[in-house]
């Protein structure tokens, strides 16, 4: 098929581009900066933003089916318009005009946030109801419980065949810009001061992608499929990239409020210092929730099948090391020395 793809360039796009290509597919790139990359791989680039209209019809010419990946992840609550506008007002755009230009499918990239987030130790699945109350005050994952909502009007409306996946946390090699590795990043530079205590939901990427391709033709026009790999509690997480990385977890456990009123505190002295400080208070207040999600529906439909998830840990530490110069933090008395 002749395909667009928006987003090709991060790190979900950059597994499943050579999938697509392997399998006979014509695929065209929309996105912001050149990429020769791609060109050396046979992908035709278009340079444009998902939210420019003009751009992204020229994009659609001649197109069947849509990957619409582009998005940011983005835990800082600090610009939650520009979010709004990459997560709701972007995918608008692409999905009405290719309802509009006569695409036949269109698979759009989520979050399993948008459903699988909780206070309490429980698994999620896609029957669970949009957690707005407790995702308020996390403007990224409330960006893309409007941006599921109204891609899924819009595919009522025009009768647009969707369909929406929703991965866990993206792990593994090729993470270049730290989107989704981060946590691992954080925990190898020892910027975690104390175990959170919730517990978190992650995928390897190039099992994402895997389910991601197969939804081209297997994924059913209306549905969500949640992709997650492994469920595992911070505490079972950082003991397991311990013995991988020889890095020491956290050992100081504190209550839930104390762990994010601490971050907090942390965060108001680094900037008054001038400095980054190690961990964000959002990052910290997710950590004391659990993502835990149920992919059972993803492996009926898409054949999704995820690899043992001590491969994804030591496939992903040993990229961030071979790939990502170690910059030291300052610590807690260098800040405020």
């Amino acid at each position: 098929m002749r395909l667009l793809v928006t987003g090709g360039g991060g790190f979900l796009g950059s597994a499943l581009l050579p999938l697509l290509l392997r399998q006979g597919h014509e695929v065209r790139l929309l996105q912001r900066s050149p990429a020769p990359e791609a060109l050396a791989a046979g992908v035709e680039v278009m340079q444009g933003s998902v939210e420019d209209a003009t751009q992204v019809c020229a994009a659609l010419h001649g197109v069947e089916a849509v990957y619409h990946l582009a998005g940011r992840v983005e835990f800082d609550p600090g610009d939650p318009p520009a979010l709004y506008a990459l997560h709701v007002q972007g995918p608008r755009t692409v999905l009405e005009a290719a309802a509009a230009a006569g695409v036949r499918r269109a698979v759009m990239a989520s979050t399993s946030g948008t459903m699988a987030v909780f206070d309490e130790e429980r698994t999620g699945t896609e029957a669970d109801p949009y957690p707005i109350r407790l995702v308020a005050g996390w403007p990224y994952y409330l960006s893309k419980i409007f941006q599921e909502k109204t891609a899924l009007r819009i595919s009522r409306d025009t009768g647009l065949p969707l369909i929406t996946l929703n991965p866990s946390l993206l792990l593994g090699p090729g993470d270049l810009r730290l989107s989704s590795t981060d946590v691992v990043w954080k925990f190898l530079e020892r910027r975690i001061p104390a175990m959170p205590g919730g517990g978190l939901s992650f995928v390897d990427v190039r099992d994402a992608a895997q389910a991601f391709a197969a939804a081209l033709t297997r994924g059913r026009p209306g549905e969500r499929y949640l992709l997650g790999g492994a469920n595992m509690s911070f505490h079972e997480l950082f003991g397991r990239l311990e013995r991988l990385s020889g890095v020491a977890a956290p050992r100081l456990a504190l209550p839930r409020t104390v762990n994010v009123l601490g971050a907090r505190l942390l965060e108001k002295l680094s900037s008054w210092r001038g400095a980054e400080a190690p961990i964000d208070s959002a990052s910290v207040e997710m950590g004391e929730r659990f993502w835990y999600c149920d992919s059972q529906k993803a492996r009926e439909e898409l054949g999704f099948g995820p690899r043992d998830p001590q491969e994804t840990l030591a496939d992903t530490v040993r990229w961030l090391r071979q790939h990502l110069r170690r910059a030291r933090p300052r610590t807690v008395s260098e800040l405020s020395s």
